[in-house]
């Protein structure tokens, strides 16, 4: 019998993959509730030898001062002979010869067994892929239902939802299927293991597998957007300045991103360059396109990039699938103009400007004749002197602001009243705080910048 029990619980646990003591658990725990059978409401406990699988039964007995009952009491004389620490009304355990039980008890073992032999195997699996959560796993598929797979892992079946799917991808019986484990939910059917082939973090997985410098740390994944079927944009970094993050990814002739393609069953993957500058990152996220130029605004964390005419439809891309996923990408919004759009606004901007400049010397004009009449009027006999006083005021040191292209005297007022009163000042501002100024937008700051520094000789 112990040897045949050792035998037992030595199949059980490589059959099921649980550990030993485990099984000798369960196997303790059924021996305890089929005892229950026969010894009724008395406490009972059993071991087991794990190396030898002898069974020791014992039956917990009341101590009191007279015994009425043999099979549950004991005499507290006889207690403290075998247990010196007894007590009157407490319990202490009575070893039993154990002989086996009846048919009903035996059964109810065996029911126990099995239970919990199954519970240890569902926390051995739960526990086994829920460490495997954003790994990749392979399995075969059984069957669908209710637009779920469900595939075989071996040791349990897991779910890839419908949501989790790639659209337009289909699977047959038997279909070898490699996906992400994306969750591990523990269901009172065991554990459910939910999949998924949609998720950035699929991506992700496939180009660790293939790119050595992405598994040993060299280069990094630093973000991964996804309309899962159609395009897939990642960023990549380099840790060391030697290796090229883009041509580590993508391979000798391609080969490595290649081999993501085929997995992506034809997906359309663009590897970007991170950069912490934002101008250049946006540029470079909006590939296929080629981008000219590109403009921000720190405050709302938007951006204008301008393109070729011919390279418009591509930057937007189709139902504005590119520009979506590089704002996703880069985490700015991004608006597109093509180069004949932007040199209207700048157009527009150049009309205004001069437009408002004319206004301003119209004002000026009929403010220095009401000045100079009322002058005349009160110091008709002081005309020099009435001359030479606006004059010393008005020497200017170095360039007046006027001598900057694109600034009038109305956009000069705004500039000294900002602070910005001289050439000097002007040339070292930034395009941002150029345009706080009233009246300048970011193609004339940039207008008046270039111009300024021109004058400083920077």
């Amino acid at each position: 019998m112990s040897q045949d029990l050792i035998l037992v619980v030595d199949q059980l646990s490589k059959e099921k993959g649980i550990a030993r003591e485990m099984v000798l658990d369960a196997i303790e725990s059924a021996l305890v509730t089929a005892a229950k059978k026969k010894y009724g409401t008395q406490r009972v406990a059993v071991q087991i030898d794990p190396k030898r699988g002898d069974i020791i039964m014992y039956v917990y007995k009341k101590v009191v001062p007279v015994v009425v009952n043999l099979d549950e009491e004991i005499s507290l004389e006889d207690a403290v002979e075998l247990f010196p620490e007894s007590q009157m009304d407490g319990e202490v355990p009575i070893q039993i010869e154990f002989h086996g039980f009846g048919r009903i008890a035996a059964q109810t073992a065996r029911q126990v067994i099995v239970q919990k032999v199954r519970e240890a195997e569902r926390d051995v699996v739960f526990q086994e892929f829920n460490e495997k959560i954003g790994s990749l796993v392979n399995g075969i598929v059984l069957r669908h239902e209710k637009g779920a797979y469900f595939i075989d892992l071996g040791k349990t079946e897991a779910v890839l939802p419908a949501r989790e799917q790639v659209p337009r991808e289909s699977y047959r019986r038997g279909d070898r299927l490699r996906a992400l484990v994306l969750e591990v939910r523990d269901t009172s059917k065991g554990p459910q293991v939910v999949l998924s082939r949609s998720h950035p973090d699929f991506v992700s997985r496939l180009f660790e597998m293939e790119v050595p410098e992405i598994y040993e740390n060299i280069v990094e994944v630093k973000v991964v957007v996804r309309e899962a079927g159609d395009r897939t944009k990642l960023a990549v970094a380099s840790k060391e300045a030697q290796v090229d993050p883009v041509g580590a990814c993508v391979g000798m002739k391609g080969s490595r991103v290649q081999a993501v393609v085929r997995e992506l069953r034809g997906e359309k993957i663009d590897i970007i360059p991170w950069s912490e500058d934002a101008r250049i990152f946006i540029a470079k996220a909006l590939s296929p396109a080629v981008v000219e130029k590109v403009g921000i605004t720190e405050e709302d964390r938007s951006a204008l990039a301008v393109v070729a005419d011919t390279q418009l439809s591509l930057a937007i891309g189709k139902k504005g699938q590119n520009v979506r996923l590089a704002a996703k990408l880069t985490g700015w919004k991004i608006d597109i103009l093509s180069e004949s759009e932007y040199e209207q606004e700048r157009q527009k901007e150049r009309e205004q400007e001069i437009e408002a400049a004319i206004v301003e010397e119209t004002r000026k004009m009929a403010e220095e004749t009401v000045a100079k009449e009322s002058m005349e009027a009160e110091y008709s006999g002081n005309a020099e002197q009435a001359a030479e006083a606006p004059a010393e005021a008005a020497a200017p040191v170095g360039p007046a602001l006027t001598d900057i292209e694109g600034v009038g005297e109305k956009t000069a007022e705004g500039l000294r009243e900002a602070g910005y009163d001289t050439v000097e000042k002007i040339a070292a501002m930034s395009d941002d705080e150029m345009m706080t100024i009233p009246g300048i937008g970011e193609v004339t700051a940039q207008k008046i910048l270039q111009s300024a520094r021109t004058l400083m000789g920077w």
